[in-house]
């Protein structure tokens, strides 16, 4: 088992060092307005800040998590480099958020995600500093909610399958919210925000579907192998058990 786990992780870091992802975006840099890249930023803050506190917290009672954490990351980076062409402005994606808000919970996932987005803007022109908290928002906090509740709500019956859905959901909602958030930033000339909304989702559903089942589908191999590692190491993680 420890060398199928070290075999996942050189195959994650050949995908990472692919150059094929580099032109990805989430939202891109200028596509908002700057009070809606302010409000975003503003409403993100306190998850982030929150986060940076439970994972202090987390690392203090079991260092052994700071690897795990690293993994989680560096899983994030990779599946939400990945890109479809879809809305002007944005591509689709998978975030893999999911796995890790099972994992962790949802508010270390607000701290991933903001590391993720911003090596992104900096290093691979994927998405923006602009949009940063817009990004936050949508993929490190509303979707990582999203797959920890439904995880939770449906684990007592089918762990795999409660991992499934979680991380398919997760997906699925970050893009809902980021339609919304598009909507409101450049509403539709005739159907307004509610209009703009509904082209921004049914163009969005084409591509993020099937990418949210590929994610789920990811999210329980990944998963199962964690497990099983933590399990031949001697040690479990709680929220997993």
């Amino acid at each position: 088992m420890k060398k199928r786990f070290i075999l996942c992780l050189a195959l994650l870091s050949v995908m990472l060092l692919s150059p094929n992802y580099i032109f990805g975006m989430h939202i891109m840099e200028g596509f908002l307005p700057v009070g809606w890249a302010i409000f975003w930023t503003i409403v993100s803050l306190p998850f982030v800040i929150l986060g940076i506190r439970t994972i202090s917290k987390t690392f203090n009672e079991n260092p052994n998590q700071k690897l795990l954490f690293a993994l989680v990351t560096a899983f994030v980076f990779i599946l939400s480099a990945l890109k479809m062409p879809s809305v002007t402005g944005s591509t689709s994606h998978p975030t893999g958020t999911g796995l890790g808000a099972i994992l962790f919970g949802p508010l270390p996932m607000a701290v991933s995600g903001l590391i993720v987005l911003l090596f992104q803007a900096l290093l691979l022109a994927h998405g923006g500093i602009s949009t940063l908290g817009a990004n936050v928002f949508s993929m490190a906090i509303v979707g990582p909610f999203a797959a920890y509740f439904t995880y939770k709500l449906l684990k007592g019956t089918n762990k795999k399958l409660a991992v499934f859905l979680a991380a398919a959901l997760g997906d699925l909602v970050t893009y809902m919210v980021t339609s919304v958030q598009l909507a409101l930033a450049h509403p539709d000339a005739v159907g307004g925000v509610m209009g703009s909304m509904t082209k921004f989702l049914s163009i969005f559903a084409v591509t993020q579907i099937p990418l949210a089942v590929a994610e789920g589908i990811l999210s329980v191999i990944i998963f199962e192998l964690i497990v099983n590692y933590q399990k031949e190491g001697g040690y479990q993680l709680e929220r997993i058990n």
